[in-house]
């Protein structure tokens, strides 16, 4: 019986420390690698591959989705986490009447880094913090 507990408790160790390890937690969360560096010019393109179709060219909307240079989308209001969990999750319209946007796949957490150092450069440019 000793050891039956003993082989219990080891085996919730493990577990939890497989649930702290960063990286484990990171690719859980659908977040880059610790240490990785977005680039904004990869994210330029990969915004207009994946984006602009809803969002608009220069990020000003379009006719399926709103301006990412409003306001709305400034760091202050939608945290950088907030464009990683609409790739993995969606998200459900609240803000505008687009509809909801829809999870997209193919994509991975380094990419959308990438996008959303490019949208953040963009809106520095124009003010919007």
């Amino acid at each position: 019986m000793v050891k039956l507990v003993i082989l219990l408790l080891s085996a919730t160790l493990l577990s939890a420390c497989d649930q702290l390890d960063p990286e484990k937690v990171r690719a859980r969360n659908f977040l880059p690698t610790i240490g990785y560096q977005a680039s904004a010019v990869d994210g330029e393109a990969r915004y207009q591959a994946l984006c602009a179709r809803c969002h608009g060219s220069g990020l000003g909307g379009g006719t399926e989705g709103p301006p990412l240079l409003d306001r709305t989308y400034a760091p202050s209001h939608h945290a950088d986490l907030a464009f990683y969990h609409a790739v993995k999750n969606g998200v459900r319209q609240h803000h505008w009447k687009y509809g909801d946007m829809p999870m997209l796949t193919g994509i991975t957490p380094e990419q959308v880094g990438d996008i959303v150092a490019f949208v953040r450069r963009e809106q520095q440019q124009v003010g919007v913090r």
